[in-house]
């Protein structure tokens, strides 16, 4: 083994743990609380059930709905098998993903993956104890003549979406893909 081979395996870490394996676990529990904060605010707090929509803006609303399927409500499971298939499906995800940020060596990167860890667990958290993903809030526009609404979506959405734009983000300051394992 040279020193170009110890150095890089220093970088890319092991499977399980990595340079920046830590800062990934904080942002990602970080998101993943504040999205399970926000649920069990709205739930318990504002009974959102049983409020109906609250309007927080011209153009936004709270409304409480369940995604039993995966993004944007596709393939929704409601038998009894189709759930825990999802369920295993976000923890091979999650598992591949945190390999990942075992061996990036950017800040960047790991920051971005645990947001996008962070929200899946907080979306896989829900499957376990509610009947679906809970999804609170939904953008719209209307106009007389026009209307548009949203797909209906929470803070662990948020944080995925913001953690896939700053990888793409990284890849592109960069001029290439960020590197996976």
């Amino acid at each position: 083994m040279g020193l170009a081979d110890a150095a890089e395996d220093k970088v890319a870490g092991s499977y399980v743990w990595g340079p920046l394996s830590g800062f990934g676990l904080i942002v990602a529990l970080f998101a993943c609380v504040l999205d399970q904060a926000a649920k069990v605010a709205l739930f318990f707090g504002l009974h959102l059930a049983s409020q109906g929509p609250i309007a927080i803006g011209p153009f936004a609303e709270l409304v409480l709905t369940w995604n039993t399927g995966i993004s944007y409500g596709l393939f929704p499971q409601n038998g009894p098998l189709g759930p825990w298939a999802l369920l295993a499906f976000k923890i091979v995800a999650i598992a591949l993903l945190w390999i990942w940020l075992s061996r990036v060596p950017s800040r960047l990167t790991a920051f971005s993956l645990g947001l996008i860890i962070g929200g899946a667990v907080g979306n896989a958290v829900d499957r376990l104890h509610w009947p679906g993903v809970m999804d609170f809030v939904l953008l719209h526009i209307e106009t007389a003549r026009w209307s548009f609404r949203w797909y209906v979506f929470n803070l662990a959405d948020v944080a995925i979406v913001a953690g896939v734009a700053g990888l793409l983000y990284e890849s592109l300051r960069r001029g290439g893909a960020a590197k996976a394992p």
